[in-house]
Parts: structure tokens; sequence; C-alpha cells
């Protein structure tokens, strides 16, 4: 191992990482992002990569866009920091909720602000606890939801997301919290199944849930449109259409998590659009602002906003609420993003290459370790299997998809293993060249992983 720079060397001695093994994180050396460009970060002895996740799921507009920049100086200059309590405000976080409302895939009441899709999601669960207790239905507290879903890491979010390595040992999740099935047509049919057979089901297994549970004790379902961390896991056909069937029948709100999906990932400014849903409650965050400044933002109906009002009337205040809630700076650099997201023609763009990239995928999908390959938009995954064929997984002590991402590493690519799913969530700016070389790269690591077999 080359002498440690002294940035590797207090990384190591001082900082908790996030998603990281501790125990090895000295022995594993970590990799210092210093600058990027475009499509591209560089490391400290100059490497440089194709970022094929922007990031975690959320440079949509690549690194060191001008406007972005330009519209954090100026708001740094001009307002560096207010808050949003005791009827404060700042022009930027008003009009980029008048911004956001505008754009909404469904009416849309109110916009409140937070930092991060974890605070959003938790937030949404205090409305909605909020919301039940206002209209007078205190016992409707259950909320809902999936196995792989990812909706945060705050006690309530990560309790609802269905991933186990979330909630080892942090006493998670806890009590209100109710599993449904994912929409994992691949992983979860029964042989025979059609994709539609499927997700009759996966609507049905909703149904009696509800029911054993008691409708009068279920509030809420939170579903990504396409669920991100969980895998990439696109759902099937029908399944938002009956899955909102039933919800609507029991008097259950629906809550969009949009944190991966929203401004334009799928080819639609939502993925609520993409899939037909109506939510309720809408949450979103990473593309908000290209992840240039941190900011989240909980979008919430009519019905849900007039009760909350009411409510916090008789209580005399709203008691929920961060510092950085509407952070000017924050507030300006999101604007200026859905402003370059228009001026720049994101969503078209994404459009026109999401087939070169299903393409891309799909090849590299033909090769024996490859068992699915799935793709919406600009976001897609490739699942590794012994026999794709015969869906025979690898064994969980080979860590193949770790090994494939740290061959993509070692050919300047970087994408994320989510165990033996393999994922790509490329900046949207993306050209044709650049994604041609970004399969390339993969291909080669794919390559060097086939050989060790």
């Amino acid at each position: 191992m080359n002498a440690r720079t002294p940035n590797a060397a207090a990384d190591v001695a001082a900082h908790l990482h996030s998603y990281t093994n501790l125990a090895t994180h000295g022995q594993v050396e970590p990799l210092l992002i210093t600058r990027g460009d475009g499509i591209h970060v560089e490391d400290e002895a100059g490497r440089r990569y194709i970022e094929g996740m922007s990031g975690l799921w959320c440079a949509s507009l690549g690194f060191g866009h001008p406007r972005l920049v330009q519209a954090g100086i100026d708001a740094l200059k001009t307002l560096p920091y207010y808050h949003t309590f005791n009827h404060r405000s700042n022009p930027a976080a008003a009009q980029l909720a008048e911004r956001l409302l505008a754009l909404a895939p469904v009416p849309m009441a109110r916009v409140f602000f937070a930092n991060s899709g974890s605070e959003a999601n938790d937030s949404a669960v205090k409305m909605i606890w909020y919301y039940f207790n206002a209209i007078g239905k205190p016992g409707k507290k259950k909320i809902i939801g999936r196995d792989r879903a990812y909706h945060g890491v705050t006690v309530a979010s990560a309790s609802i997301g269905g991933l186990a390595a979330n909630h080892a040992d942090f006493d998670l999740p806890i009590d209100r919290i109710l599993r449904t099935g994912s929409p994992h047509h691949y992983r979860d049919a029964l042989p025979g199944e059609s994709a539609e057979d499927f997700a009759t089901r996966r609507a049905d297994e909703l149904e009696q849930l509800i029911l054993n549970e008691g409708p009068d004790t279920v509030a809420a379902f939170f579903a990504e449109p396409v669920m991100g961390a969980g895998g990439v896991i696109v759902p099937p056909p029908t399944y938002f259409e009956k899955i909102q069937a039933v919800l609507r029948r029991y008097d259950v709100l629906l809550v969009a998590d949009e944190v991966i999906c929203g401004f334009g990932r799928t080819g639609e400014m939502f993925g609520t659009t993409t899939f037909g849903m109506r939510p309720d409650i809408l949450t979103c965050a990473k593309s908000l602002s290209s992840a240039y400044v941190p900011i989240s933002a909980v979008m919430v109906s009519q019905k849900v906003h007039d009760a909350m009002a009411a409510n916090s009337g008789r209580i005399g205040t709203f008691g929920h609420g961060y510092t950085y809630s509407g952070h000017p700076v924050a507030a300006a650099v999101a604007l200026e993003t859905l402003k370059v997201y228009e001026d720049e023609g994101i969503l078209a763009h994404t459009r026109a290459l999401a087939p070169r990239f299903a393409q891309g995928l799909a090849t590299q999908a033909e090769r024996r370790i490859v068992g699915n390959m799935r793709a919406v938009g600009l976001i897609g995954a490739l699942e590794l299997m012994a026999d794709g064929a015969a869906r025979a997984p690898f064994d969980p002590a080979l860590k193949a998809g770790y090994q494939v991402a740290q061959y993509a590493l070692e050919e300047g690519l970087i994408v994320r293993a989510m165990g033996d799913t393999v994922a790509l969530c490329p900046p949207l700016i993306i050209t044709p060249a650049e994604m041609d070389e970004l399969f390339a790269r993969l291909g080669r690591a794919l390559g060097r992983f086939e050989k060790t077999l």
C-alpha cells in the first residue's frame, strides 16, 4: 500500500463514515474525491472517474454547473441564513414553494422544507399522525412500508424502509409500522406468474393486511415509484393502479417518496407521473438542488393541509420544523436548478437517451452472470446470478456485486453494488458518447469478474 496522504490519514483517524464497515475502514483505503466537472469526478491522485451513480442518485446536473455555482455565491452574499419560524421567510423559499406547487404531478396545497430525504419522510410521518388526530381518528396511525424499500435513516423513516441493515441493532422498526411485499416480479413472482397477476397478488396481500390490522388503524402507505436502494425495482404494469384502489377503499393515505425519482430521472418531472400515482403527500430531495446544497421538501394535498392548519389553530402553533427549513442559499440553488432543467431541456434529453441507456444495459444482460436487467429513464440495474437462466444466485460470501463495483472503479467508473445488484444512475446531462464510454467500462469490469469464476 502506498503511503497514506494526510487527508486519508485524517479521514481514517477522525471520520465516522456513513454506510461503511467501521471495523475495516482503517484497512480499506478511503477514496477521497477532490473535484468534479460534468459527469466526472477526480480523486487525490488525479484519477478521473465517470460518476455513474450521480453521487448518491442525486447530482443530476453533474459537477460544477456554472449557473448553480453562481446562484449559491449570489445567495451567500445576499442572505447567508434566515429561518422560517414564527411567520418569517425569505424570497427564495417563497418562490421555490410556489414553483414546486406549479410542477407538482397532482394538485398540492403547501410545501414544507427540510434538509434531506430522511427528514422529509420523517416529517411526513409526523404530519400523517397530526392529520388523523386533527380529523378525529386518533386510532388511525399505522404506516405500511414495503420489503426492500428505502425511505431514509431517521428512526421513523428507517423503520418504514425494508432493508435489514438499517434495522439491525438500532432497535428498529418502531411500533405502528407494518410491512408488505415489494413489487419485485423477477425475485418474488410464483412460478409461471405473469407480471399483472403478480401485481394483483400484491394488491390482494395489501388489502388482507389492512383488514387483519383493522382499517380504522391504518393511516398511510409509503412507496417509491422506482425502489432505488432496494435494487432499482421497477413496478410491473397495473401495480400502482391496483394498490391505489385498495388504499382508496380504506381511506389510507399514499405518500410518494420521490427522493430518487423526482426531477427528471424517469423521463418525467416526477416518477408519480410515470407510474400513474395520485399521492396525498409527496416527498422530494436529491435532484431538487442537483445535490449542490442540502434541501428537501414535503408537498401536502389540500385536505391534509386544511386539517393541519385547523389543528394548529386549536393548539396555537404547528410544532414542527428545522433550523435550516427553507434555508435561503439552498432554496436559491434549488430554484436555479429547476430553471436549468427547463432552459436546458433536461427532460427531453433524458427521454431521448433512455432507449440508448436501456440498450446498453440489455447488451450487458446477455452475459451468463446477469439474471435480470431493469431500467426506466436514466436509472437501471443488472442483477448478477451464478446462473442467470436458472435464477441461481451467487454465494453471498463471494460478494459478486462488490467485486464488479471494484473492477469498475479500476476501469474509471463509479457504480453502486446493492448486494449482487449493480446500479447505474448517471447525471442527466450525460451525452451519447459519454454513455457509450460508461457501458464500455462497465463491460470491461463485468468481463474481468467473469474471468475469475
